[in-house]
């Protein structure tokens, strides 16, 4: 700290955690894994009460979309506050508010943008997605909710309702579509498929258990869930069956929102347009603030229905409405898709050395690595090792069967030729980013963003452009591989069924404290807690992200070699991580 020696500030750095310890609620979850106590930041850096400086890639859960402190979000705050303004209002109108809700309205997707009606919520995610279930509650006098596998809703009790973990169930759950951990063991466009179908029989079959409910909730991307992007068609064709059904379709946007997936909304790529979007962390532009923004015939419910004290932040809609337009007027949603698809590739081409990275997977800058332990549970054992050459694997060739693809050299080098160490290195927002800048109603038309990234699996090969086999009518003959247990490889996987290996949560955690000693904070997600997760800010800078790289691929480096030498040690079944972002 400014003063004092290094001693010092490590004293004050060590005094305020132990007093963290000593008073905070054992619920705490961050604070467990990363021992840093912020007191300066800008952009992508926080420095530490010890002097210690870190490029934060947690970015408050995905609250920063402008990384902190953006000189643009600290002139609306103080605009707000040196007019004299009112800082709560509950729900009355004020100029601030107006503003927010027009640069709102300017980013939503073409079919909601004059129909749409929004509610202000408590300032959290989860009050916003309470707000949602009352309102299609209200508005179609039912009661069920259609959820997914995976999913992360928030922490109040509706919402823990329609996660993934939860224990009282009280919505139907459905498979969400992936590839390294398909439901079904075949991945790809395939299983994305058999989601489909599944959902489908769901609905329409009068033994299912499931009556016609009140809305079904997703998100276009799972975060918590382990950072797993929802093929484009797949979300058409659940808007599809939604909207035959007279079912409210429900788009979770509390973390993939503003420009975070590389389109404005994570809907955008997909060209659909919910009934509902949820919205919160970016676009109180760091405060806090969350709304739901619906189309305006689902407007049935009574004055009252849902309310909340803190509803009128003055600051956070100030903040909000610098956040929105900057993200919009400086085209930062295609260049987090053009720097998100090098980052992905650059990952997946340095996980082809290691086989305990299962999947690199991701859209934009919202990222994953899940980690796995390909030693345990094999019937038939590899003799690769885990970091760096993962051998012969006896019947993979490629080593397809383990994971992770092709060549197993060392690809590691971000700062060379094609890396993104390259090109522009100038302030991000500018024109470092290769992606189509143009607006959304063209990239529904012709979407241009790339597709996520999904390197190991046999069938994901590319991206989901085609329409699914039967999208054209309805579905009435069973799919092939539907009829009995997956056994065979459904007709359009390139390759037999395989069983990913088991998730390596103690991994996960051991590359979490690697990145944290070189100066990285990264977040832990998926079903356990075996998905490393980069949420870095909209704002990051080729260099930056070249420095992310080197810092995460460097980690996962030691903490695989530290690993094969002492054992995994690992739980057998852990349970899926809490977090409260």
């Amino acid at each position: 700290m400014a003063g004092g020696t290094a001693g010092e500030a490590r004293a004050v750095h060590e005094g305020i955690l132990r007093r963290q310890s000593a008073r905070e609620s054992s619920a705490r979850t961050y604070a467990r894994a990363l021992p840093v106590v912020p007191v300066r930041a800008r952009g992508l850096t926080i420095e530490g009460a010890d002097g210690r400086r870190y490029l934060d890639c947690l970015s408050g859960a995905g609250t920063l979309a402008l990384g902190h402190n953006h000189p643009v979000v600290l002139e609306a705050i103080r605009g707000v506050l040196d007019s004299g303004a009112p800082l709560s209002v509950l729900d009355l109108a004020t100029p601030v508010k107006d503003a927010f809700i027009t640069e709102l309205f300017r980013t939503l997707p073409p079919g909601l943008t004059d129909r749409a009606r929004v509610q202000f919520c408590g300032p959290a995610g989860t009050d916003a997605v309470e707000a949602a279930l009352t309102l299609v509650r209200a508005a179609t006098g039912r009661t069920g909710v259609l959820a997914f596998t995976g999913a992360y809703h928030g922490m109040t009790a509706g919402a823990l309702a329609l996660s993934g973990g939860a224990h009282d169930v009280r919505a139907a759950r459905l498979p969400y579509p992936q590839d390294y951990r398909c439901p079904f063991g075949v991945g790809g466009p395939s299983g994305a498929e058999l989601a489909a179908r599944w959902t489908e029989s769901l609905l329409d079959d009068p033994k299912s258990g499931v009556p016609l409910p009140a809305g079904m909730i997703l998100e276009p991307v799972q975060g918590e869930g382990g950072v797993i992007p929802a093929p484009d068609d797949w979300l058409r064709r659940m808007r599809q069956l939604t909207a035959d059904r007279s079912i409210p379709l429900i788009a979770d946007e509390i973390q993939t929102g503003v420009g975070r997936t590389g389109a404005f909304w994570a809907v955008d790529h997909s060209g659909i347009t919910p009934d509902v979007m949820v919205l919160s962390k970016a676009i109180g532009g760091s405060l806090p603030l969350a709304v739901i923004v619906y189309r305006d015939d689902l407007d049935t419910w009574q004055p009252g229905a849902h309310a909340g004290t803190f509803r009128g932040n003055q600051l956070a809609m100030a903040a909000g409405t610098a956040t929105l337009a900057y993200v919009r007027e400086n085209a930062l949603a295609a260049r987090a898709a053009a720097l998100g698809s090098r980052m992905l590739t650059q990952l997946a081409a340095f996980a082809k050395g290691f086989a305990c990275v299962g999947e690199v997977r991701g859209r934009g800058l919202m990222i994953g690595l899940e980690l796995v332990n390909p030693a345990a549970d094999r019937a038939t054992p590899r003799g690769g090792a885990l970091a760096g050459d993962c051998g012969d694997c006896g019947d993979c060739g490629d080593c397809g069967d383990c994971g992770v693809g092709g060549d197993c050299g060392d690809s590691r080098g971000f700062g060379g030729a094609g890396g993104l160490g390259g090109g522009d290195r100038g302030e991000a927002g500018g024109s470092g980013g290769s992606g189509d800048s143009r607006g959304l109603d063209d990239s529904r038309a012709a979407p241009r963003i790339p597709e996520p990234v999904r390197t190991p699996h046999p069938a994901a090969s590319g991206p989901v452009r085609t329409p699914y086999p039967a999208a054209s009518g309805p579905l009435r003959t069973p799919h092939p591989a539907a009829s009995g247990p997956v056994r065979t490889p459904h007709p359009a996987a390139s390759g037999p069924v395989r069983t990913p290996h088991p998730a390596a949560p103690e991994l996960a955690a051991a590359v979490q404290r690697e990145c944290l000693r070189r100066g990285l904070i990264v977040e832990l997600g998926g079903r356990h807690a075996s998905v490393v997760r980069l949420l870095p800010p909209l704002t990051i800078s080729d260099e930056q992200a070249a420095a992310v790289l080197e810092r995460l691929t460097d980690a996962v480096t030691a903490a695989a070699r530290q690993h094969e030498h002492h054992g995994p040690h690992q739980r057998r079944h852990p349970g899926q991580a809490q977090h409260t972002g």
